[in-house]
């Protein structure tokens, strides 16, 4: 555990069958509290095991005579175990009972009911209702598992076999020296539970502690420990790898220890997969060996993020749902342009699409290929910027969030409140106030009913107005513009941080690049291609309407993102032939 010593420290996986002696405990802890909900999981996980190798929340315990312990965490869970062996023993289910005892330092009384379990006592102490109420929950889950005695004695000694073969805890000896009490409030406060890295951690530590005639490497390996942590702490190097499972893990060396571990992932990965596979790796090889597995695999996210292309295309990957572990096995025995290759097939088959199939997109059916294709458009942008130490943030991405927004807004129906139409037409008021335009009549016009509204707007006025000065900001050669750069086709989206108020998205051109440049003047980050849509970049000097969002705009911008050279064509998949 993190700035915990774990000299004298033991660590290993018990079967429940096998947990013998007598636990005490101590005065800093509360009583038996388990409800219905937290008996009813335990058996319920235990018999949902169906024999298969199954571990429990570990049990902290430290030693306190030769087969005494004090019981530092875990009580709950010992309790319950030791009631379900009492019920399967007094039932007549079993002829035996729990291989160890519980005691008190401050309930005396609380022990003894564990033996007698006497109903007409339940209500005279706390602990004693809690206790009694756990028992009766048993009772119930064996009643409902086998209505016959004899199905519920199938029950019992399916159970017991679970206890005797399979069903373990993760046995945790603290070290002598470690303050009790200190370790109970770290582990119970706020419910901070043991990790499978921190179980690791202790086992790796325990095992590489110098025996007769071998270097001790404890201090060594905690070094390297910690130093792994450090650079895996450093938010653009986590931000780049860290996919969505891992993303929210405290301790970041989590992300390589499981991908060395290997076995499923998401809700179907165990609990404490990750510390089982790895224990059984130590046992197999040696604990230098694994560990020498995950300083190779640090030193292999290091060498991605210092290469500008690798740091570019697996962090793309890992954005759009790649897993990091995957990622790994891709680069295995392959040398880096042989793996560089290998991500650039990867980019291909995320993005799924044709020169035409780009064109065809649409922001209602194809919002989420239309956000991959933009997201892939900007880091690419970024990542060919040769002689510029700029790298694309994937740690801003991760964080903001990114919305698709139309560059030239035509419609405002989702407007739907007075407020909104309201902010709508002061932005746009402002914006026509300083549009050049031939027509000042009917500019001036426009300008006169923005004012007149006042309060006495309502829906029919707003969208008769707004659907006027929507008009004042579209080009002639819009109203005839092909299909493919209708307002909702990717010619006309762009990536901009969520937050941005409603009316602002339904903005025309002109407001969101009035708005952009206020932006990136405060140093907020805008995507790269966002901000060379509204700085006209891709359009050719010669027809550069600043004002506007015009045909010929939008065909340069699709273009660009068709491009093999600062596009995305590099990575498209060639159009099937006609048959």
């Amino acid at each position: 555990m993190a700035g915990e010593t774990t000299e004298g420290a033991l660590l290993e996986l018990k079967l429940i069958g096998d947990i013998a002696g007598s636990f005490r405990v101590p005065r800093y802890q509360r009583g038996y509290r388990w409800g219905e909900l937290e008996v009813k999981r335990l058996l319920n996980d235990i018999w949902e095991s169906t024999g298969k190798p199954y571990n429990l929340q570990p049990v902290v315990v430290k030693r306190d005579g030769e087969t005494a312990w004090e019981l530092v965490d875990g009580q709950q869970r010992l309790t319950t175990l030791y009631l379900i062996f009492m019920f399967m023993r007094r039932e007549g289910l079993k002829n035996v009972g729990p291989p160890y005892s519980i005691s008190y330092d401050t309930r005396t009384k609380s022990g003894n009911y564990l033996q007698e379990l006497d109903p007409a006592l339940a209500d005279s102490n706390i602990d004693f209702f809690h206790i009694h109420a756990a028992y009766a929950c048993i009772r119930a889950w064996f009643e409902q598992k086998g209505p016959t005695p004899l199905k519920r004695q199938e029950v019992a000694d399916d159970l017991f076999r679970y206890f005797c073969k399979s069903v373990r805890v993760i046995w945790y000896e603290a070290p002598k020296g470690l303050d009790s009490t200190t370790l109970f409030t770290r582990l119970n406060v706020g419910r901070i539970p043991l990790t499978d890295a921190e179980l690791f951690k202790a086992l790796l530590l325990a095992r590489s502690r110098g025996l007769a005639g071998t270097t001790d490497r404890t201090h060594e390996i905690a070094a390297q420990w910690d130093s792994i942590e450090r650079d895996l702490q450093h938010p653009d190097v986590w931000a780049f790898v860290a996919d969505e499972a891992a993303a929210d893990s405290p301790t970041r060396i989590t992300l390589l220890l499981d991908t060395l571990a290997e076995g499923p992932h998401g809700r179907a990965r165990p609990r404490f997969h990750t510390f089982d596979a790895l224990r059984e790796k130590v046992e197999k090889s040696s604990p230098e060996t694994v560990w020498n597995q995950v300083v190779e695999l640090h030193a292999l996210v290091l060498g991605w993020y210092e290469s500008r292309d690798l740091y570019h295309k697996v962090g793309y990957l890992v954005a759009v749902g790649q897993r990091f572990s995957d990622l790994v096995a891709l680069a295995s025995d392959k040398t880096k342009s042989e793996f560089g290759a290998v991500l650039d097939a990867r980019v291909r088959e995320t993005l799924d699409l044709t020169p035409s199939g780009i064109r065809a997109l649409s922001y209602e059916p194809d919002a989420r290929k239309c956000a991959r294709l933009l997201l892939l458009m900007n880091v690419e942008t970024v990542r060919r910027m040769k002689d510029s130490t700029e790298r694309y943030s994937f740690r801003i991405h991760r964080r903001q969030g990114w919305s698709l927004e139309h560059i030239h807004a035509q419609h405002a129906e989702s407007l739907t409140t007075v407020d909104q139409w309201k902010e709508w037409l002061r932005l746009h008021r402002k914006a026509l106030a300083d549009l050049p335009s031939d027509d000042k009549v009917h500019r001036k016009e426009l300008l006169r009913r923005i004012d007149d509204v006042g309060d006495k707007i309502d829906r029919q006025v707003f969208e008769e107005l707004a659907r006027d000065v929507a008009a004042a900001f579209t080009r002639a050669d819009e109203s005839t513009a092909a299909t493919e750069h209708s307002v909702h086709s990717v010619s006309n989206l762009a990536l901009l941080a969520n937050g941005h108020n409603s009316a602002l998205s339904n903005a025309v051109f002109e407001v969101k690049r009035r708005r952009i440049l206020e932006l990136d003047r405060q140093g907020a980050y805008i995507p790269i291609c966002t901000r060379q849509v509204f700085l006209k970049y891709y359009t050719g000097a010669d027809a550069q309407q600043v004002h506007f969002w015009s045909t010929q705009d939008r065909e340069a911008y699709l273009n660009a993102i068709l491009s093999s050279d600062g596009g995305v064509g590099a990575y498209l998949k060639p159009e099937e032939p006609l048959s």
